[in-house]
């Protein structure tokens, strides 16, 4: 199940709306409240502090209605233990919102129904502290590892990541459900009290500040998470192998990554909505051959927030080559010698912000990539011809670290190559650190 933008009715009482659905069919219609700071501050300016605490329970009930699945507590990867700490995350959160329910029918928090929850403050703080603590300690692990380990540890924990996720916000939403009725306790009581009426600021304040934090937090974890499934499930070069020894577990992994993501893409679109698929840049240096395709819909994962694509390229890159000797040298045995050698061919993607490169095998069979190099890096590019009998175009590119030559197979057009050289001499520059660095001392 998923739920996407209904065009025709987009927006309805500040609300964005979405169609529901399951197989390919509308099923339902769900209201997606945007929860960010913005929205939250509107909230609080128009109908005061201890309404706005309602308000934000609200919200969160919208979130977390949108995932509805036993996955994560049917998966053989969680023990009887989680399934215990579901059951009292969920009783704790149903009691909240009985209450909740009642005042809002009211118009007031009666005693008789404060003290129906005062009493679990306790228990729904550890419940929002312990959730908290797994979902940092998932994002910990994510930042310390490299490629390879962070997508193994998200696949291995992926049920477990999807579970602390939705408790988190399960156990965040009845903490804020809990502040709201306290809130509208000490507004009451603030109509003799000045102290309970400060009160109410003060709790709207502190609530909204630990709702935007653990939103970030799951956001982030759960952003992690789905990019990497939706990597896994968009690989084709899986699909093409036959299915014999690893080859079976690379299809596993797919169609466990397909179950995942239908689990998690409605919460993970809610939090935070997907880029739009990426369409060819006009500047491409492949074979008119090519299907450019496969490797826009993995590339479309790796691009962050409002991040373009500007050019694709697949050259061969001569990583045996020394590259001094290879850009200014002239030295015709060696690159002849390395051209020779059947140079790894390269996908080269330059965005407005940095330039990926990956072996394509790789980057279609694993979704790896090899290199990440901001574009700020980039010092010198030069387009030229090599020596060779073949006469290819090459791109030598110098980097603040390295140096790197890409040579291109003549069928590729000569004017889309020199538009890549182009684009990447755009950002050429040396910084004043690093020219300070090599002048001789006065």
């Amino acid at each position: 199940m998923s739920v996407k933008p209904d065009q025709a009715h987009a927006v309805k009482d500040g609300a964005n709306l979405g169609a529901v659905f399951a197989n390919g069919k509308i099923v339902g219609q769900a209201r997606l409240i945007p929860l960010n700071a913005v929205s939250v501050a509107q909230t609080v300016a128009a109908i005061g502090p201890a309404l706005a605490m309602v308000a934000l329970q609200m919200q969160l009930s919208e979130v977390t209605g949108l995932v509805r699945t036993n996955i994560a507590l049917t998966s053989q990867v969680l023990t009887t233990i989680r399934h215990g700490q579901w059951a009292e995350l969920t009783a704790l959160v149903a009691t909240v919102d009985h209450v909740v329910d009642q005042a809002r029918e009211v118009g007031s928090v009666p005693t008789s129904l404060w003290d129906t929850v005062a009493g679990r403050r306790t228990d729904l703080r550890k419940q929002l502290d312990l959730y908290r603590l797994n979902v940092g300690n998932h994002i910990r692990q994510i930042h310390r590892l490299d490629t390879h380990a962070r997508r193994e540890y998200l696949e291995t924990n992926a049920e477990a990541i999807l579970f602390d996720a939705n408790a988190l916000l399960s156990s965040l939403k009845a903490w804020t459900g809990y502040q709201a009725l306290h809130a509208a306790r000490a507004r009451a009581a603030g109509l003799e009290d000045a102290g309970e009426a400060r009160l109410v600021d003060t709790i709207a304040h502190d609530t909204r500040t630990e709702l935007d934090s653990a939103l970030a937090e799951t956001t982030s974890l759960v952003g992690s998470l789905t990019r990497e499934l939706r990597i896994i499930a968009e690989l084709p070069g899986r699909d093409t192998l036959p299915l014999t020894g690893k080859r079976k577990d690379s299809k596993a992994a797919r169609q466990t990554s397909a179950r995942l993501l239908e689990a998690l893409e409605p919460l993970a679109d809610a939090l935070h909505p997907p880029a739009p698929p990426l369409e060819a840049p006009g500047v491409a240096c492949a074979p008119k051959s090519l299907d450019l395709e496969p490797y826009l819909r993995i590339l479309r994962w790796f691009l962050e927030d409002g991040e373009t694509l500007r050019v694709l390229g697949f050259p061969d890159q001569l990583d045996a080559l020394d590259p001094v000797s290879a850009i200014f040298s002239g030295a015709k045995e060696k690159l002849a010698a390395a051209m020779d050698k059947a140079a790894a061919k390269t996908l080269v993607a330059v965005t407005d912000r940095r330039i990926i490169t990956a072996k394509t095998s790789a980057f279609l069979e694993q979704g790896e990539i090899r290199q990440d190099i901001p574009i700020d890096r980039v010092r010198y590019v030069r387009a030229a011809t090599t020596q060779d009998k073949n006469g290819r175009l090459a791109i030598d590119l110098i980097t603040r670290d390295e140096n790197i030559r890409w040579l291109f197979h003549t069928d590729i057009d000569n004017t889309q190559v020199d538009a890549l050289a182009a684009v990447l001499a755009e950002s050429m520059t040396i910084p004043d650190v690093e020219r300070d660095e090599l002048a001789l001392p006065s």
